[in-house]
């Protein structure tokens, strides 16, 4: 990970969403300030990486990168 990237997470390198780092949304509360972030996650941002950058949503709440979002589909009616 490059330094110095606030708008990218710094464990998988993706958007971070973070409105703090986007200078047209800074004066709106980040997605994280009202949502839980893993633990595990955090042990696992490099220390040069500590509060230089934001973790995005995935990983903050513990998920791979890669690892799809499933929502379960609506029952279906016969």
């Amino acid at each position: 990970m490059q330094p110095n990237q606030p708008e990218l997470c710094p464990l998988c390198g993706n958007a971070n969403q973070c409105s703090l780092a986007t200078a047209s949304q800074a004066a709106a509360p980040c997605w994280c300030f009202s949502t839980p972030v893993s633990k595990a996650a955090l042990a696992r941002v490099p220390a040069e990486q500590i509060d230089k950058a934001c973790l995005c949503p995935n990983c903050a709440a513990g998920l791979e990168a890669a690892e799809p979002v499933t929502v379960d589909p609506a029952p279906q009616r016969r």
